[in-house]
C-alpha cells in the first residue's frame, strides 16, 4: 500500500513532557551484580527483587539506576520502588515467565470492586508499582515482553480464574516517566496508570497481535496530568483509552481522570484509536488528543459509556486526525460496555457534554459516524468542524439520536440533530 504522507496529521512540536523532568541517576547498578543471567532460560525473579530491594533500602541521594544489559532475562513479576530508573540497553529483553504459578493475586481496584474480567482479585502486573514517587522506565529501545499468549488462550478457553495481569501498572503514584522502550505481547492491558498524577509516556512502541484480547495500549485511569506523546501502538484493543472506574464502585470512589494529553500517536487496531471509556464512573474531564494517525481501525474516535456508569464526561477535544481503512469514523454512544454485577443503579445516567472534534480526514471509512445519547440524558455541546470521511460511493449516513450541538464543513453531512447554524447552538464559542 502506498501512503500519501501529505495526508498525515502533522504537528508543530508542542509537548507536555516537561510536567515530569527527566532525572539522571549517579548511582548505577546492573542486574548482573545480583546474579542476573540473560540466557533466556534462567529465571531471574530473585535477581530483580534483590536489586530493587537494594535500591529501596540504601536510598542513595538522587536515586539509583538499574541497568539491564543485552540479553534475554526471563523473570516472574516484580515490584519497582521509588527514586529508581529501570534502564534497558539496546538488545535487552525482560521476558515474563509463562508459568502462571509465579503470579500472585492482589486485591481488586476499589474503583472497579472486582477484577475487570472475573470476580475477586487480579493477578499482579508483570512490572508493578504502588505508592511510588520518581520512577523511570527507559533505555535504548529494549523490550519488555509479557509472553501473553498463555493468558490469551485461557481467556479464549474460558479457564481464567481471575483477571489477567497488566504488563505495567502504577497505582497511587506520581512523577512517572516511561520512554524509549518496546512493550509487546501483554497478557491484558499494556500500560495502566491508575490513581496516579504527573505521568509521561512517550517514544514507546506497543505491539500485540490484532486478535489478542483486551490488549489496550495505554489506559490512564482515575489519573490526572498524564502526557502521552510520540508513540506507535498496534494491539488487539483500543490504542489509548481514558477511564475512571466501573459503575457503582467508580461512583463511590469518585476519582476522575483529568488533564490528559495525547499527541502524535500512530497505530492500528480492530477496536478504537482514541477512546474515552467505557468505564467513566468517576468522571473524565479536560482531554486533548491531537495529531493522530490511524490505519486499519475498527473505530477512529470512540467516546463510550453506559447506563449505570454515572459520571460527567466533558471538555473533550480531538483534532488533526488522519484515518485510513476504518469501519466507523466517529462513535459517541451511551450503550457500550458491560457491568461488574447487577447492583448498578439504573438511574445513574452519564452526562456527556462539550465535545469538540475538528480537522479530521478519513479515507476508506465504511460508516462515517454514530452519536447516540440517552433519552433522559441527551448528549449536549457536540461540536464537529472540518471533518471529511471518504468511503465507497452511495449512501453513507450518520446515525444520531438524543444529541444537540452543531456541525460545519462535515462530509458526509452528519444529521439534523446537529444544526448547521452554530450561532444558535452550544458550539457558538467554539466555532
Amino acid at each position: 500500500m502506498l501512503i500519501n504522507c501529505s495526508n498525515f496529521a502533522n504537528a508543530e512540536w508542542a509537548t507536555c513532557a516537561g510536567i515530569v523532568p527527566m532525572r539522571y541517576r549517579n548511582d548505577k547498578i546492573s542486574i548482573t551484580d545480583f546474579g542476573g543471567v540473560g540466557d533466556g532460560r534462567t529465571l531471574n525473579t530473585k535477581a530483580f527483587r534483590a536489586a530493587i530491594y537494594r535500591i529501596g533500602h540504601l536510598k542513595r541521594r538522587g536515586g539509583t539506576l538499574l541497568y539491564i544489559p543485552p540479553g534475554v532475562y526471563l523473570t516472574g513479576p516484580f515490584n519497582l520502588t521509588s527514586h529508581m530508573t529501570l534502564y534497558l540497553a539496546r538488545g535487552a529483553i525482560i521476558k515474563a515467565t509463562k508459568d502462571t504459578r509465579h503470579w500472585p493475586l492482589i486485591a481488586p481496584l476499589p474503583s472497579y470492586g472486582r477484577g475487570r474480567e472475573r470476580p475477586g482479585g487480579m493477578y499482579i502486573s508483570f512490572i508493578h508499582g504502588d505508592g511510588l514517587r520518581d520512577v523511570i522506565i527507559t533505555g535504548e529501545n529494549g523490550t519488555i515482553d509479557g509472553q501473553g499468549d498463555v493468558w490469551w488462550n485461557m481467556w479464549r478457553q474460558r479457564t481464567l480464574q481471575f483477571t489477567r495481569p497488566n504488563l505495567v501498572q502504577f497505582m497511587n503514584s506520581r512523577n512517572i516517566i516511561i520512554s524509549n522502550v518496546i512493550f509487546k505481547n501483554s497478557p491484558f492491558w499494556n500500560i495502566h496508570p491508575v490513581y496516579c498524577s504527573n505521568v509521561v509516556i512517550h517514544y514507546v512502541t506497543i505491539l500485540a497481535p490484532a486478535d489478542s484480547p483486551n490488549t489496550d495500549g495505554i489506559d490512564p485511569d482515575s489519573s490526572s496530568h498524564v502526557c502521552i506523546e510520540d508513540s506507535y501502538i498496534s494491539t488487539g484493543d483500543d490504542l489509548v483509552a481514558v477511564k475512571s472506574g466501573w459503575d457503582e464502585y467508580g461512583i463511590a470512589y469518585g476519582r476522575p481522570s483529568h488533564g490528559i494529553t495525547i499527541r502524535r500517536v500512530t497505530g492500528s487496531s480492530p477496536f478504537a484509536g482514541i477512546a474515552v471509556g467505557s468505564e467513566t464512573s468517576g468522571g473524565i474531564e479536560d482531554v486533548l488528543a491531537e495529531h493522530i494517525n490511524l490505519f486499519n481501525m475498527g473505530v477512529g474516535i470512540h467516546l463510550k459509556t453506559n447506563v449505570g456508569r454515572g459520571g460527567v464526561i466533558r471538555n473533550i477535544t480531538v483534532s488533526n486526525v488522519y484515518m485510513e481503512n476504518v469501519r466507523k469514523g466517529i462513535k459517541i454512544s451511551a450503550d457500550v460496555g458491560d457491568h461488574p454485577d447487577n447492583k448498578f443503579n439504573l438511574n445513574a445516567l452519564p452526562v456527556l457534554k462539550d465535545v469538540k472534534i475538528k480537522d479530521v480526514w478519513g479515507e476508506n471509512v465504511q460508516q462515517p459516524g454514530l452519536i447516540r445519547g440517552l433519552k433522559n440524558a441527551p448528549f449536549s455541546g457536540i461540536c464537529l468542524s472540518n471533518i471529511h470521511l471518504r468511503g465507497a460511493p452511495g449512501p453513507r449516513n450518520w446515525q444520531c439520536s438524543d444529541v444537540t450541538g452543531a456541525a460545519i464543513q462535515v462530509s458526509p453531512w452528519p444529521c439534523s440533530e446537529l444544526t448547521s447554524r452554530p450561532q444558535y447552538s452550544e458550539c457558538y464559542s467554539y466555532f
